[in-house]
């Protein structure tokens, strides 16, 4: 399959995905008392905890903590989401795919649109904190779109290799929890990385999702433009990832009907 066919089937099904976006939107907190306001209260109930134990308890001097915190927790988040939620996107589907064809593709494309959403909703909570926290506003936060865009494009191609290997290994996705546990703590989300020694400090880049969070970190936390060659580099690993990520999914649901 071309990627022209892709994109028209895409397109012909369009109104199914808008369909699942809102789905999605709306279905992360069905039935909470307090609805679509957790995805305000998740990211600042994690702010409270880290700025209580790492200024206090750790004694890590950084200005601006809470907004430093912010600004690495809610793009966290919305990688976060998309993942460990996203991985199960196609199994918990298992029935529509059955009984009707569609491009499977729009499930896991689904998941990241709707995070996609939440995530730039959500940055209502930075633009809060930065304002009313003393460091201010650049016109540096209009680049917040294409970053997003760019970590929905490096995202998405993950969660096609996660949510195609899951439906045929279930325990993929306690896999994936696990190792994103580890990885909050390899990503510079709660600590600078001028805390690493110089001499180790370059292997936390080799993270994809280290330049994400010091993208979003210089437009709104150093009011900075992004540094256009990382955001560059990201953008190849993102679109590669994506189109292996893609491959594999292609390749492995041909047999998605057999083990759903």
């Amino acid at each position: 399959m071309n990627e022209m066919v892709i994109f028209k089937e895409l397109y012909h099904y369009r109104e199914l995905l808008k369909t699942n976006v809102q789905k999605e939107i709306r279905g992360k907190y069905k039935g909470s008392f307090l609805g679509v306001l957790w995805s305000f209260l998740n990211p600042l109930l994690m702010v409270l905890v880290y700025a209580i134990v790492f200024p206090y308890i750790m004694r890590m001097q950084q200005e601006h903590y809470l907004i430093y915190l912010i600004t690495g927790i809610i793009p966290w988040n919305f990688f976060t989401t998309i993942v460990t939620s996203g991985c199960n996107c196609v199994w918990i589907n298992g029935g529509i795919i059955k009984k009707v064809y569609f491009p499977r593709e729009i499930l896991p494309i689904s998941v990241v649109c709707a995070a996609l959403v939440n995530f730039l909703i959500s940055c209502i909570i930075i633009l809060l904190f930065v304002i009313f926290g003393g460091v201010g506003l650049s016109f540096n936060i209009l680049w917040v779109i294409p970053i997003a865009i760019v970590q929905s494009l490096f995202s998405l191609g993950i969660l096609f290799v996660l949510s195609a290997i899951n439906v045929y290994v279930r325990d993929i996705e306690y896999l994936v929890a696990f190792f994103m546990n580890l990885l909050f703590y390899a990503t510079p989300i709660i600590y600078n990385p001028s805390l690493i020694p110089d001499r180790f400090r370059w292997i936390l880049y080799l993270n994809p999702m280290t330049q994400f969070i010091d993208a979003y970190r210089n437009i709104f936390y150093y009011k900075t433009s992004p540094n256009f060659t990382s955001l560059g580099i990201i953008f190849l690993v993102s679109i590669v990832v994506l189109v292996i990520g893609y491959l594999i999914f292609d390749k492995l649901e041909k047999g998605f009907a057999e083990e759903v």
